[in-house]
């Protein structure tokens, strides 16, 4: 299947013998589904690239996975992805979690938005940063707020994961 990345955004054109993209939406939850093209972020796309399911391409070019993943560490998202790629690799449909002021929101298998409400937030964060005290804390009442469970990613110097449940108690 064929990509187009222009600013950041990997366009794939819906048409005739092209249902693949709207499985992809539907069934996987990748993307955002418009009339005419789905619409994947830089590290979906690179997932998929990754996973041999999307061509790439930036000017009739065909890009190579180095050059998508030299743009997503430009961009200081290396980690993030590493955390997004984890997941999806675990099954969890993935999806923004701007809203709440973390990097992810996941879903169990079988469900997705629309569907269900995320069961996770997912943070990432970085083992050589420090973590103000007061910002952790922000973490945690805002998922708890939000009846949800809060998942910190910590990406490591060899960039391996761990993850820790994070989970609010009243003494």
């Amino acid at each position: 299947m064929r990509g187009d990345l222009s600013d950041g955004i990997v366009t794939v054109k819906i048409g005739e013998g092209n249902e693949r993209a709207i499985s992809l939406n539907q069934k996987s939850q990748f993307g955002k589904l418009s009339e005419d093209c789905l619409e994947l972020s830089l590290m979906e796309a690179s997932y998929l690239m990754e996973s041999g399911r999307l061509d790439i391409y930036e000017d009739d070019e065909k890009c190579q996975l180095d050059y998508i993943i030299d743009m997503i560490k430009d961009q200081d998202l290396y980690g993030k992805y590493l955390v997004y790629r984890d997941l999806k690799n675990r099954g969890y449909i993935i999806k923004t979690g701007f809203k709440y002021g973390s990097e992810f929101r996941l879903y169990e298998r079988g469900t997705g938005p629309g569907k269900s409400h995320s069961d996770f937030l997912v943070k990432v964060l970085y083992e050589a940063n420090e973590v103000n005290v007061l910002d952790f804390a922000s973490y945690v009442r805002v998922s708890h707020g939000v009846n949800k469970k809060l998942l910190l990613a910590v990406v490591d110097d060899d960039f391996d994961v761990t993850y820790y449940n994070i989970e609010w108690t009243r003494p």
